[in-house]
């Protein structure tokens, strides 16, 4: 038996008329593709979830041996179901991390009125930026600057922000 097989090719959309693969160590369905191989940093294997589209696994796990202890357990449309749950699972994970560190928000007190003062991220390659805006409590927006993207919203930085009258600091 050869070693496992490199990376499938993936295509944005399959086209209707290839079949998809549903091999011991290659399946595809739903959008992924499950690569079983050897896992190169011990004697046992791994399964690497790849949604269609993308050039590189989303996620890459230990796998199961077989019964023979030597080979890798294949793979099923059970095991291929649950390995699409948690591929699926942990790109929505990472996604709402991302998002959650490109846009933060803090609510505080300031010049005896109530405001929410959110900082936009946009990670542009060439040209990153951010946005400092200020809402009163009606959710009108008061005020809106360009920052730094390196800027730290936090409590103390936004309460000085509003005080100052909205300035740059």
């Amino acid at each position: 038996m050869t070693n496992a097989p490199t990376f499938l090719p993936h295509t944005t959309a399959l086209d209707e008329a290839t079949p998809l693969t549903q091999s011991p160590r290659t399946w595809q369905g739903d959008g992924w593709t499950a690569q079983v191989m050897k896992n190169d940093d011990d004697d046992g294997w791994a399964v690497a979830m790849t949604k269609d589209g993308a050039t590189e696994p989303a996620l890459v796990g230990p796998w199961t041996m077989g019964r023979d202890k030597k080979n890798p357990k294949p793979l099923d449309k059970f095991a291929f179901s649950a390995l699409v749950k948690t591929a699926h699972e942990f790109v929505r994970r990472q996604e709402q991390q991302q998002h959650a560190a490109l846009h933060q928000s803090v609510e505080v007190t300031a010049k005896s009125a109530r405001f929410t003062v959110n900082l936009d991220i946009e990670p542009d390659e060439d040209n990153p930026f951010a946005t400092l805006s200020a809402h009163d409590a009606l959710g009108d927006e008061v005020a809106c600057i360009k920052v730094p993207p390196s800027f730290k919203l936090n409590r103390a930085s936004a309460v000085a922000w509003v005080e100052a009258g909205f300035e740059r600091t």
